[in-house]
């Protein structure tokens, strides 16, 4: 795989790249800001590029950068790393596209198996959410019993979170210990009380269920 890295750190960016290498994947740049990567981007294809969120030019300079990215390599692979798992910023992510894009922890993906794992699954073109900001939201009480996301079951509850997490419905089962056809019913019943019908897409609808969920959650981080 082919992957673009932008990153201030110096030091972690040398160590991120070690990964990257050890992994076996090509490395087409690595630069410390946002309009560097623009520019390398502009010259070399690739079909991921990793973005730290918190990077010059600005503040938030990755999810700005990854604006403009998005625009112009509209199937290119976005990960965004982070040292902080904050609600604020995956709503941000997700105005900036629903597929092929990522938000993890720095110290999560330490190791070669988890950061493949989370590229492959980003170049596949899903949506990679790091599982302690799905856990966080999905597991904070419910004060409003009128809202539609308090209905939910506390296994529909569970899909849910594995859903925010970008996984499979093959994946949800083996994380849960139930069929792949359990799995389908739960999250029928899931679209149903968040009153997703069947006009839109199945993947369409699991991204709108997710952002239901964190809109209804937004005091998070």
């Amino acid at each position: 795989m082919r992957v673009a890295l932008a990153e201030d750190g110096a030091l972690f960016r040398e160590g991120l790249l070690m990964l990257l290498k050890a992994a076996g994947h090509e490395i087409v740049g690595a630069v410390a800001g946002g309009d560097e990567l623009y520019a390398l981007l502009a010259t070399e294809q690739a079909d991921v590029a990793i973005l730290d969120i918190r990077m010059p030019p600005e503040p938030d300079g990755g999810l700005t950068t990854a604006e403009r990215l998005r625009a112009v390599h509209p199937e290119m692979g976005l990960l965004f790393l982070s040292h902080y798992a904050e609600s604020h910023y995956l709503m941000r992510i997700l105005q900036i596209g629903t597929d092929g894009i990522g938000y993890r922890l720095k110290e999560k993906v330490g190791s070669v198996e988890v950061l493949t794992d989370t590229l492959d699954r980003i170049a596949a073109g899903e949506i990679v959410i790091e599982p302690v900001l799905a856990k966080r939201l999905v597991e904070r009480p419910r004060g409003n019993k009128k809202d539609a996301v308090s209905t939910l079951s506390e296994r529909e509850i569970d899909v849910l979170r594995l859903m925010a997490e970008g996984r499979s419905n093959n994946g949800i089962a083996g994380q849960l210990f139930v069929t792949p056809k359990a799995v389908e019913k739960h999250i029928a019943n899931i679209f149903s009380k968040l009153g997703l019908h069947t006009d839109a897409s199945e993947h369409h609808r699991r991204v709108l269920a997710v952002l239901t969920y964190l809109r209804s959650q937004r005091g998070v981080g």
